[in-house]
């Protein structure tokens, strides 16, 4: 048995029906695999329509704005998600905690939690992200070389997603509770309505209806904040009413509770490291692919093979990784170990089961699924084909690497997938086409075994650690609310 302390709670919610247990205790008593999946199967679901969205807003802008727009939104992207990525991850120290309070069946600790996790998004979005992103901009434009064109209509862009991203922060942080606390239903029907908002907002502020003008590229940003607001400040309204597995407390203050934010932090940072590193060593991987004899075709390929097919498998990877989370979690809070470890166990098979149907198409079908995205040029095919084989081995890997990168993470072990990250990521494939770009000449397949490489490394290592158990003394817990007054 784990040594995590335990602190006991009321068995029922008061605010249910009566003898209705407001956590659903089938995820720590019940069957493993549907446990696993009904968390799974809404959060893979939201991830894959989320995906295409981003795939749509491109779509919309080429054809209304031109070209430029697209690569303006690309360079914006890819600075904000960076950001986002660092500051989301923070969260992953609240779903440590709620995974736990919730799996104990503490109401109390976990809208504590919860609370504490709103005030934290509050004053980074408005205290740090909004002035900081709002001047540092053009800097950040010029950082990545975008070209005075591009930066024109990146700039706007850019600004608008920073100064308003309080209600993607709020989406985030809330999504990240609901599931963590046994609800994945709901941040999908969220997410739907969030992507569902943001096409309708995005096609009027683009290309203008009425007497609203045409925004162009800041159209689609500020489709994006306005969709995210609206659904922010209706779960916000939620969260207040009550209604959901997860609340506003009543009765307890409304100021900080600085011991809770700094075990956001402490469970959280190591998850927001390890996502900026990763983006880096992305730039990095591309640079390689930059220099090499062929590097038009080969970015071509990869941006449609890697960014965008291989995010099939990746999408629903994350998906069980927050589901092995969750789970893992709860059944630790509940003083089942040995469930925690079956249950990322069973989220691995699902992973590997899932990676190989799609990897099957890449395998046998490369050449069909490029020419989806108007892939006939011969070169280009011809690269897009061998690493589309090359990933239907590697989708494997990462799959099963994402299930126990999210066991670790739910049971608080946030450390070891940052280390985990770092070396498979980045050492292992950036020193693989380093040395052979020094000692002979770096062809496009070396690239992809490169990332074989560091994908097989990654599941290795992260199955090792799992295994090990460490995560299973793993102490979290805060103290009892005394009434305090904010």
């Amino acid at each position: 048995m784990s040594d995590i302390p335990q602190t006991p709670a009321p068995p029922l919610d008061p605010l249910a029906p009566t003898g209705k247990p407001r956590y659903d205790r089938s995820i720590v008593e019940g069957p493993l695999r549907p446990a696993v999946w009904k968390l799974a199967w809404p959060t893979m679901l939201t991830n894959i329509i989320g995906g295409l969205q981003g795939i749509i807003d491109h779509a919309l802008v080429g054809n209304l704005v031109g070209f430029k727009a697209n690569a303006a939104i690309g360079v914006a992207w890819q600075i904000f998600i960076i950001v986002i990525v660092f500051i989301t991850s923070l969260f992953t120290g609240m779903s440590v905690l709620v995974s736990r309070f919730a799996g104990a069946n503490d109401e109390e600790k976990v809208n504590r939690t919860v609370y504490q996790a709103f005030l934290t998004a509050i004053f980074i979005s408005l205290g740090i992200m909004a002035p900081l992103g709002y001047f540092a901009s053009p800097q950040l434009l010029d950082l990545v070389n975008a070209a005075p064109e591009v930066k024109a209509e990146a700039l706007p862009f850019l600004r608008i997603m920073f100064v308003f991203s309080i209600g993607m922060l709020i989406f985030f942080m809330l999504s990240g509770a609901l599931r963590s606390a046994g609800d994945a239903r709901t941040p999908m029907i969220l997410g739907v309505a969030m992507t569902v908002l943001n096409l309708v907002l995005n096609v009027v502020l683009i290309r203008g209806l009425g007497p609203i003008p045409a925004f162009g590229t800041a159209g689609s940003a500020m489709g994006t904040v306005l969709a995210s607001g609206l659904v922010a400040g209706y779960s916000l309204w939620k969260l207040w009413r009550g209604g959901w597995v997860v609340s506003f407390p009543r009765g307890q203050g409304w100021g900080p509770d600085w011991t809770i934010i700094r075990s956001l932090f402490k469970f959280g940072l190591p998850t927001g490291i390890q996502g900026i590193a990763m983006n880096v060593g992305g730039v990095f991987m591309l640079a390689f692919i930059g220099s090499l004899a062929q590097s038009a075709a080969a970015q071509a390929a990869f941006a449609v093979s890697y960014s965008q097919l291989f995010s099939l498998i990746t999408w629903t990877a994350i998906g069980l990784m927050g589901a092995a989370a969750a789970v893992a979690g709860q059944n630790l809070g509940a003083g089942h170990p040995d469930r925690a470890d079956a249950a990322v166990h069973v989220a691995a098979r699902f992973g590997f089961i899932g990676a190989a149907f799609i990897g099957i198409f890449f395998l046998f079908f490369p050449r069909q699924l490029l020419a989806i995205f108007g892939m006939n040029d011969p070169a280009v095919v011809e690269i897009g084909v061998q690493l589309l084989r090359v990933l239907s081995v590697s989708g494997l890997f990462i799959a099963v690497a994402l299930t126990y990168t999210g066991g670790l993470q739910g049971t608080g072990d946030t450390k070891s997938p940052l280390y985990i990250s770092i070396v498979s990521q980045i050492i292992v494939p950036l020193s693989i086409c380093f040395v052979i770009q020094q000692i002979s000449k770096l062809d496009p397949l070396d690239i992809w075994i490169a990332i074989l490489v560091g994908h097989a490394t990654r599941c290795a290592l992260s199955v090792i650690r799992f295994s090990q158990g460490k995560w299973r003394s793993i102490a979290v817990d805060i103290e009892a609310s005394q009434n305090r007054k904010g």
